[in-house]
């Protein structure tokens, strides 16, 4: 899960990590009293910043310097409401003003590619770090952090030393790496990236924009973080299918797909997006990911289909199962339930592909079932066609 900068910001001051003030507004009224409170701080200057989970805030207009209660209120009329990259602005953080003499750049993420936590630091924030990385790799210092150690003494001297930091300097901003080593360990994260860090002209060291990415997996015993969930901003589908128990995610086609398994059903969204370019020119493409597990009981099944028969975009669906320990007739068996327990709901075509255990019983059992909405297919090849081509008509 995702956190917008103003719950970051709350995780980094939970954990004594040097942040500025900063309260959230959903309307021009409250972003001005917000203002007026906040802004005593620093001069009457406060920053109304648009609270989306994607980049690219301040070029599309979502970030504004307020020198005025009356101008913080003003600018958040302007940007509640505003569309930045597909996401609707439902709040903005009044954030308090700094006085800033230089901007640095800090992150720890899981690596997957490597397997193992990475730490990435520069004296160069404030800036497209992709672009960065791309453009100057040698700007960008990499460091692998030991997950039983994590950012000790010695690992933050080895990071601030790694990104060219002065001594002066490096001494202020490693205690401020070890804070946000601990936001990461003991909450769970995936990714903790401040940019930018910043040196104010007084000599301290603040983190001025934080992304957290928590993991969900270890949401059973990070219960607070239930809190953290905004139902304003969370596709329908995606809360329904969490509420299921399903792994879902929803994109922008119209076939939608479902596996067991998130390497199977990695495949089938590549398989579909070129079957949907070879044999429709690009009109069929993947709706949605959708896991479901190692078990396709007709229960499981039936909130897989329930889910995906939901989105409107979707025109024909792809069900491609690989039989493990669940074998492809309890698959079967599974499709069948699922298609008598939605009855009429059930509108849109289907196409199955069965394989592995107990594949020639799985076939037969639809076979026989000899629904309208039902085409099997033998090959993962075969059935990317077929779907690609329903879902184009």
């Amino acid at each position: 899960m995702d956190l917008f900068e103003y719950q970051a910001r709350d995780v980094f001051e939970k954990h004594a990590v040097p942040v500025l003030a900063g309260a959230v507004a959903t309307t021009p009224q409250e972003a001005r009293q917000a203002a007026e409170t906040i802004g005593a701080k620093s001069g009457g200057v406060t920053v109304v910043k648009a609270q989306v989970k994607t980049g690219g805030r301040g070029k599309a207009g979502g970030v504004k310097v307020a020198k005025s209660a009356d101008e913080a209120e003003q600018y958040a009329q302007d940007i509640l409401g505003m569309d930045i990259k597909g996401h609707t602005v439902h709040k903005v953080m009044i954030a308090q003003g700094a006085k800033i003499a230089e901007e640095y750049y800090f992150s720890i993420l899981l690596d997957r590619t490597n397997r193992a936590i990475l730490a990435m630091c520069s004296k160069e924030g404030g800036v497209d770090i992709e672009t960065l990385a791309e453009e100057r790799p040698e700007a960008l210092a990499r460091v692998a952090v030991d997950p039983n150690v994590g950012i000790d003494d010695a690992k933050a001297r080895e990071i601030v030393e790694e990104a060219g930091f002065d001594a002066g300097t490096g001494e202020k901003v490693a205690p401020v790496l070890k804070t946000l080593w601990t936001v990461y360990s003991e909450e769970d994260a995936t990714l903790v990236e401040v940019n930018p860090l910043v040196m104010t002209e007084d000599g301290d060291v603040l983190a001025l924009d934080g992304k957290v990415t928590l993991d969900a997996n270890a949401d059973f015993r990070q219960p607070d973080h239930a809190d953290f969930e905004d139902e304003a901003s969370t596709d329908p589908l995606e809360a329904k299918a969490k509420k299921l128990g399903l792994n879902y995610v929803k994109l922008d086609g119209n076939v939608g797909i479902i596996g067991n398994g998130a390497g199977l059903v990695m495949s089938t969204l590549d398989v579909v997006a070129y079957a949907g370019e070879e044999h429709t020119g690009g009109t069929a493409k993947p709706a949605n990911f959708l896991d479901i597990g190692g078990g396709a009981s007709a229960e499981v099944m039936a909130n897989g289909l329930d889910v995906i028969l939901g989105d409107e975009q979707v025109k024909a669906v792809f069900v491609n199962v690989f039989g493990g320990i669940t074998a492809c007739d309890a698959v079967a068996n599974g499709i069948k339930g699922a298609l008598e327990t939605l009855g009429d709901q059930a509108t849109k075509p289907l196409v199955v592909r069965l394989d592995g255990n107990n594949v020639e019983a799985g076939r037969q059992i639809l076979a026989d079932l000899d629904h309208p909405l039902v085409s099997i297919e033998e090959t993962m090849d075969g059935a990317a066609k077929k779907a690609a081509e329903l879902a184009a008509k």
